[in-house]
């Protein structure tokens, strides 16, 4: 694995800054689920359960598997949809989740080269470690991870989805955001389009733990990379946990300073938006990891989507 020299801009004071983003947006997105229930209270029912989410906001729902021949198309508003573990032939829907304050994704503004990486050229790539735009071709210096997500339909059997765009974007090693807090950068972003089996793979570092937050990876999924242009298109918005055992391990190395003694003061149940997630939510949102610091690390999941 190479790695390329980073200058890392840390006049940004990033970690109260995000914590407190994201906290803002959580009680946004919390006023609005309460808004949600509400309605759908009043609707007079549903073929869905609505139960804990993130605490971010929408609600989250729990399904069984039926047939239907909808399709999925592009909606003006980032909707909850489903992440899923396809075990014979049922899914399990997660929690929707905030995108927070570093997403690129056209929801808001930045000082960086742009504040929306989804219609830069280059963001469709497999392998996310260097800067894409502007002069910089500086590579995120960490433990190599390699994630493939597959993409599934919770309405038909779990069954792949193929030609869906996944966006996954993630802090550093010491915990910095391209395009904000390292204005100048462009790494650890991108974009891939599932394949026949529903699966995209990303070539990645095992990113970093900053105070306030478990170490996570977003990501948003659209229903084409046609749609793929502006968070309010995404039929699926929300984080992945990495697996305490592996964040041990990373965070172990010189490469990441700060991380161990953030980690140490953060749990899943205590971050603020994986805290009030279920049991068979976290399962699905905490990619299974094998491998070593030595060797790299290999995460899998499954990410389902009501059509």
């Amino acid at each position: 694995m190479q790695h390329g020299d980073i200058t890392e801009d840390t006049s940004h004071d990033h970690q109260s800054e995000g914590l407190a983003a994201d906290l803002a947006q959580i009680e946004r997105l919390r006023v609005g689920r309460r808004r949600a229930l509400a309605l759908f209270g009043s609707a007079g029912g549903s073929a869905l359960l609505f139960g804990c989410g993130g605490s971010d906001g929408a609600a989250s729902s729990t399904t069984t598997v039926t047939t239907s021949t909808a399709t999925a198309t592009a909606t003006a508003s980032a909707t909850a949809t489903a992440t899923a573990t396809a075990t014979a032939g049922t899914c399990t829907v997660p929690a929707t989740e905030t995108n927070g304050p570093y997403p690129a994704d056209g929801t808001n503004t930045t000082s960086g080269l742009t504040s929306n990486a989804l219609t830069a050229s280059g963001i469709v790539r497999s392998d996310i470690r260097s800067s894409f735009l502007g002069s910089s071709t500086a590579t995120a210096v960490g433990v190599q991870l390699t994630l493939t997500l597959t993409v599934v339909d919770v309405n038909n059997g779990c069954a792949p989805l193929a030609g869906y765009a996944v966006y996954i974007w993630h802090c550093t090693a010491d915990g910095y955001y391209s395009l904000y807090t390292l204005p100048n950068e462009s790494y650890l972003r991108g974009v891939q389009v599932t394949d026949t089996n529903g699966q995209v793979t990303f070539t990645t570092i095992f990113p970093g733990c900053y105070s306030g937050r478990y170490p996570h990876i977003h990501f948003e999924v659209f229903s084409s990379l046609a749609n793929a242009t502006n968070a309010n298109y995404a039929r699926l918005i929300s984080q992945l946990a990495l697996p305490a055992a592996a964040c041990n391990e990373v965070y172990a190395l010189s490469a990441y300073p700060s991380s161990k003694t953030n980690f140490a003061n953060v749990t899943l149940s205590s971050d603020n938006v994986f805290g009030d997630n279920t049991d068979a939510q976290l399962a699905v949102m905490t990619p299974t990891v094998t491998g070593s610091t030595t060797t790299g690390y290999t995460g899998t999941t499954t990410i389902g989507i009501a059509t």
